[in-house]
């Protein structure tokens, strides 16, 4: 039996996803072979032997160590795409707060409560809404940095709101690309793309090429009065440099999902309290979609949505034992383990093999279980890191 030792507050939609004869589940699980969860830090915490997987319900993994794991054989996993309808939809409310008078007119329609006569009140709203009034989103630039699962589903959005949009993504895949309207225009560079928008929304991930993206000389070159989005992560703005720009008047307002003590009282600056994934539907798909990578992994050694190991799978073949080991992005690896396979006398039927940047990861199906001797042969063969039977 498998134990998934959860952290933080899982939807139950995806904890059902574990079958209850094959997975034991919980949050005081010992010895586990995988985690599943959301927003716990497990940087500097101590890794249990056990442990073959984490899955992040959610997009952003700068709460795993992902390369220490990578270096044991630990599979990590996020669930990108899964809460891109809940972000996409608070980039479109985050664009319309910044461009009509909305919050400032419901706070002053809030503040006269001394009022009792509905008459006199229409009649001071009528003279004093020209105070709140904004403009159209229809017509303007939306420039998107990063057109991933949510930059495209944003750049969907807006297109549909008769916007035009262009994006800059540097490190744009396949599946992306086909995903991506062909109404969005390419920019070769980011002050290019700045240039232009009217709106700049961000959607990439933290690490250290994104850190302080949009910084004062970025920034510098910005379109005058452009509002800037981040409903991505806090890491990829120079906060201070923003504070700025919006006080030397050069960008016109700032959207975050990010809240920190300099922002607060600016009026140019909305800030939301990190709300951009949470709702009900994107917690059960992350969750659901998390589960079901861990499962298909730890019953089948298949990966898919790993950020560390690349994205291998394979059907399994009636009858058959399967092996699956990580290693060292090296040459002859596989050639030493299949001698190891030949000296035992054990067949491979069917088989697959895929690298990511330093590490590979093999999955082999054989005709016959191979015994103790064989996986520890394998796990001697030099670079191997980790092996399973399966």
């Amino acid at each position: 039996m498998y134990k998934v030792r959860t952290y933080n507050q899982i939807s139950v939609k995806g904890l059902e996803r574990f079958p209850r004869q094959a997975y034991e589940v919980g949050s005081d699980i010992a010895h586990p072979d995988a985690y599943l969860l959301r927003s716990q830090k497990l940087h500097g915490e101590p890794v249990p032997p056990s442990l073959l997987a984490v899955a992040r319900a959610g997009a952003g993994v700068n709460n795993v160590p992902v390369i220490d794991y990578g270096r044991v054989g630990i599979v990590v996993f996020n669930t990108p795409g899964a809460n891109a309808n809940a972000v996409k939809e608070l980039v479109m409310a985050g664009m319309l707060l910044a461009t009509r008078g909305i919050l400032a007119g419901v706070d002053y329609v809030q503040s006269l409560t001394h009022m009792t006569d509905a008459a006199e009140m229409s009649q001071l709203l009528e003279k004093e809404k020209a105070r709140f009034a904004g403009g159209e989103i229809k017509g303007k630039t939306l420039g998107i940095v990063g057109l991933g699962a949510i930059g495209s589903m944003v750049a969907d959005m807006a297109l549909a709101l008769g916007m035009k949009v262009v994006g800059f993504d540097p490190a744009l895949s396949i599946d992306a690309a086909w995903r991506l309207s062909n109404e969005v225009t390419r920019m070769e560079n980011l002050p290019a793309l700045l240039a232009r928008s009217d709106y700049i929304s961000l959607h990439v991930p933290a690490m250290e090429a994104t850190r302080h993206m949009i910084n004062a000389e970025t920034l510098a070159g910005v379109k005058p009065g452009a509002v800037l989005l981040n409903f991505a992560r806090e890491t990829i703005v120079d906060s201070a440099a923003v504070l700025r720009s919006l006080d030397s008047g050069k960008l016109g307002r700032y959207v975050c999902d990010f809240p920190e003590p300099a922002l607060l009282g600016n009026a140019r600056v909305i800030a939301m309290p990190h709300i951009g994934a949470s709702t009900e539907e994107s917690e059960e798909n992350c969750a659901v979609m998390a589960a079901e990578q861990l499962i298909d992994y730890l019953d089948n050694g298949n990966i898919s949505n790993s950020v560390n190991f690349p994205g291998v799978s394979m059907g399994r073949t009636p009858g058959t034992t399967r092996i699956t080991f990580s290693n060292d992005n090296v040459s002859g690896v596989l050639g030493h383990v299949l001698s190891v396979l030949a000296d035992h006398k054990v067949n491979v039927i069917d088989m697959v093999n895929k690298s990511r940047g330093e590490l590979a990861f093999n999955i082999m199906d054989v005709e016959t279980p191979p015994g103790d001797a064989v996986s520890t042969a394998i796990q001697a063969v030099q670079h191997v890191i980790r092996v399973r039977v399966i």
